[in-house]
């Protein structure tokens, strides 16, 4: 898809507006509505100290580190420095990278923290996340409202006549504005997809990059992350941002914001209608302590990227992951589950499987899969660096590590039964095909992990 736009718009670039443009309101109104600005002055002040401090404690204890991703079959490491920081034994998968959760303070659990610095820096998330929890709910609100009113009363003033007519011309208004109106009633769900269960630190010093790229739709200069849908996240969740550029005497606004475009001395959030190019696109400056919400499916239909400044810059990005397959307890009771099948003698204490139906076998050998190759690996691949902040994750993957090899084990054991000859010839068969494929695609990944 993107070499397909690339090459339809040839030397041309696509037209962007920033808050500077006089037509930025309305075609933020029509075609981003479902995007949410908050300037720094309305966060609390003692809340913006909190996290700020905790940026640049995680920093000082060298907590942030770039990730080594997949993509397309290919490793790259992230320009980005990232860590992400949650619910205790939650996990976020991107790019085929899976982060494990720095946790932040909470009852009930045993967290020990290298340093008291460290600690206080996962308190002050926990902060930005409630805080930005209930900014999202009222944001929610607030466009189930809003979304009514416009369709009742979509009289616009005649300036923005011209403009609006063309785009609802294209059917983009009526669409936009009914494709998600929350029922006012519907409380649950408002909670569910705002209730944060992680956030993704991410940290870059755009002086320090010997390379970043252009962006190349728009002509809106370097990018710090191209362009992007967030993935694994629970469907028509909300994303919230809080972005701290360390603005000051280093810094000022650049001489050249005097042109049109964006000022490139100062951060920004791009954002595209996705694979469209008929809609101009949005370039928003971020500066200290704003942050902004991306509500319901805007993720889905549109994409973003984040314009390199030329100061360093924090942010925090809060997610509701999709943990379905991610957390510890999960992933144990898949364990448990596939233990189900090994039996000791209370006699000779020798291991046997209490079945050999292919079913079982298959399912038994795919949780031995997911254990070695999305728990194990994933973690020790990356995971060591995690000890700079607390040593929480090293006790459930030692517990893993006993599963795996008690699966081991009964790898070794189906493989010694479909040996013997007095199995039925009609079964062997079936068992062997179908543990073939799986220790094949075994195979295939340690070869892959090895050389990541």
């Amino acid at each position: 898809q993107k070499k397909k736009l690339l090459e339809e718009l040839g030397e041309d670039r696509l037209p962007y507006v920033t808050p500077a443009d006089a037509d930025f309101h309305q075609l933020w109104k029509t075609k981003y509505s479902k995007l949410i600005f908050g300037k720094s002055d309305t966060v609390p002040e003692e809340l913006h100290q909190m996290v700020q401090e905790g940026f640049l404690n995680l920093r000082k204890h060298d907590c942030f580190f770039q990730d080594l991703v997949r993509i397309k079959g290919k490793d790259f490491i992230t320009p980005v420095s990232r860590i992400l920081i949650g619910t205790p034994g939650c996990t976020y998968k991107y790019l085929n990278t899976r982060l494990f959760t720095v946790p932040w303070p909470t009852e009930g659990y045993d967290i020990k923290y290298c340093s008291p610095q460290i600690h206080d820096a996962c308190k002050a998330l926990i902060r930005l996340n409630d805080y930005l929890h209930i900014e999202a709910v009222k944001a929610l609100q607030g466009q189930n409202l809003f979304e009514t009113k416009e369709i009742k009363d979509t009289t616009v003033t005649d300036r923005e006549q011209n403009f609006a007519t063309s785009l609802m011309e294209k059917g983009s208004v009526s669409k936009d504005q009914s494709s998600c109106c929350v029922p006012e009633d519907d409380y649950v769900s408002l909670k569910n997809r705002t209730s944060y269960n992680l956030t993704l630190l991410n940290y870059m010093d755009p002086l320090q990059m010997l390379y970043l790229k252009q962006e190349p739709y728009f002509g809106m200069g370097n990018m710090a992350v191209s362009w992007h849908h967030d993935e694994n996240l629970v469907e028509r969740s909300t994303v919230a941002v809080y972005s701290y550029s360390c603005e000051g005497s280093a810094v000022e606004e650049s001489n050249e914001s005097k042109l049109k475009g964006r000022d490139p001395a100062v951060w920004h959030v791009g954002l595209k209608v996705a694979w469209d190019i008929e809609t101009p696109g949005l370039a928003i400056p971020l500066h200290q302590g704003d942050f902004y919400l991306m509500l319901d499916d805007l993720n889905m239909t549109h994409q973003h990227c984040v314009l390199a400044g030329f100061s360093p810059r924090f942010s925090s990005t809060h997610r509701v992951a999709d943990c379905s397959r991610g957390t510890l307890e999960y992933i144990f009771g898949q364990c448990e589950l596939a233990l189900q099948n090994l039996q000791t003698d209370s006699d000779s204490m020798a291991l046997s499987l209490k079945s050999l139906e292919t079913a079982v076998v298959k399912q038994v050998e795919e949780i031995h899969n997911e254990v070695e190759f999305e728990w194990l690996r994933q973690f020790w691949f990356q995971g060591k660096r995690y000890l700079k902040c607390t040593d929480w994750w090293l006790k459930p993957m030692a517990k893993l590590e006993e599963f795996w090899r008690k699966m081991e084990i009964m790898t070794s054991l189906v493989l010694s039964e479909v040996g013997k000859e007095e199995q039925i010839e009609e079964q062997r068969k079936e068992t062997i095909s179908c543990l073939l494929l799986v220790l094949t695609e075994r195979q295939r990944l340690r070869k892959e992990w090895t050389a990541r």
